[in-house]
């Protein structure tokens, strides 16, 4: 859990997209401030460029932002709302396409022609067997110093905690009365960074940087992955680094919005 089909089902049934997601935003002060703040210090040195792959867009939360640095987007989702939603939101912008797939392929991006693939806040939601598939299509969709940036699950390290959980509900109320870690965010279960790693070696990329974070946590559930070809520009050996203090960032960032954020970007 989650798997595709039921990923399928909330982004395309039963999630209310009132928002656009920007909602999931609201720990920082706004997308606009999660942007500029939180994620664009995270890949500045890779752009600006010239094709971005976006994997799971949504309805483009931070697509807005992605596609004022390159030349040429291309969004894949397996949602047909939110490639629908992304569609018509940029219909007046050139260069920019949007793609329904299966959940794992990227058939719809050109071979080696990608500069920089993103994708984040989304992928958290799947498991292995998808992370494991779009790792294996990266190397013949990137241009040859081309860079990965992804945000997986890495609830996996926790799994066997979370499983016990489910299985006894009286713990799990117990804990939560207690003032316990009892949420899993709907974080895949199978997914790790150690597990990144692999996926990258069997495909041919190196892995050069992984954050392990606490999303809303106090475990480190989430862990945002650095790729690229063997032989690019960005080539070195990976860096791991446990962030024990991403909270502490996001509620920084959300005291400076009042002060810093954009209002016309409402």
């Amino acid at each position: 859990m989650p798997s595709i089909v039921e990923n399928s089902r909330r982004w395309d049934g039963t999630y209310n997209w009132r928002n656009r997601g920007d909602e999931w935003s609201q720990a920082w002060g706004g997308a606009e401030m999660q942007w500029h703040a939180s994620i664009l210090p995270r890949i500045h040195a890779f752009v600006p460029t010239g094709t971005i792959l976006e994997i799971a867009p949504g309805y483009g939360r931070w697509t807005q932002y992605l596609k004022d640095v390159c030349d040429r987007l291309i969004g894949v989702d397996l949602s047909q709302q939110c490639v629908g939603a992304c569609r018509q939101r940029f219909a007046g912008c050139p260069g920019l396409s949007f793609h329904v797939n299966d959940g794992k392929s990227l058939e719809m991006a050109p071979d080696g022609e990608i500069d920089f693939a993103f994708s984040f806040d989304s992928l958290v939601h799947a498991e292995e067997d998808v992370l494991a598939a779009y790792v294996q299509q990266l190397p013949a969709k990137l241009k040859p110093n081309g860079v990965v940036f992804v945000h997986h699950s890495n609830l996996g390290q926790y799994r066997h905690y979370f499983t016990l959980l489910r299985k006894v509900p009286p713990l799990r109320k117990l804990l939560k009365k207690l003032g316990g870690e009892t949420n899993a965010g709907w974080r895949a279960h199978s997914m790790t960074a150690a597990k990144l790693r692999r996926f990258a070696a069997d495909a041919g990329l190196l892995v050069i940087g992984q954050e392990l974070i606490n999303w809303l946590s106090r475990f480190y559930t989430d862990c945002f992955s650095i790729l690229t070809p063997p032989g690019s520009i960005w080539a070195r050996p990976n860096t791991v680094l446990k962030n024990r203090r991403f909270m502490q960032e996001t509620r920084l960032i959300s005291r400076l919005a009042p002060l810093y954020a954009d209002r016309r970007a409402a």
